[in-house]
């Protein structure tokens, strides 16, 4: 699985509001977008693509927890504590963990403004199908 993150800061740049650094430009977005819809294709036509999805800016989420006795405590985002969440995804069927970390390093050619590419990361991490495959 190839994770990637941003900030609700991230995500109000991309929707036109600035933030720490100049709100995104459309063309900008629009580039990203570009660069994200292509790289899938071409996962997806190498038959290594398995499921891909962004995920909705932090303020749509909600956090469950347990509260005394058990009880669940939902709570609302964005989190103070929390800088950075999960911002999008990929599950890719491929040879080794290396050839999914050549994938991922594609992603830094990613269009973006520079004070958002200076921090950008993903991580790449295989997936188990039971806890028999767990190191431990």
């Amino acid at each position: 699985m190839i994770l990637t993150y941003a900030s609700q800061l991230d995500y109000d740049g991309m929707a036109g509001a600035p933030g720490d650094g100049p709100a995104w430009a459309p063309e900008d977005f629009a580039a990203m977008g570009a660069f994200m819809e292509a790289f899938s294709a071409e996962l997806a036509e190498s038959g290594e693509l398995v499921e891909t999805r962004g995920l909705d800016a932090p303020v749509h989420t909600r956090r469950v927890g347990n509260g005394p006795e058990g009880t669940p405590v939902v709570t609302d985002g964005p989190y103070a504590e929390t800088q950075e969440v999960l911002a999008g995804y990929w599950i890719v069927d491929c040879v080794s963990i290396d050839r999914a970390t050549e994938i991922a390093a594609r992603l830094g050619a990613c269009p973006a403004p520079p004070h958002v590419a200076a921090t950008a990361y993903a991580d790449v991490r295989p997936l188990v199908e039971s806890r028999d495959e767990l190191d431990g």
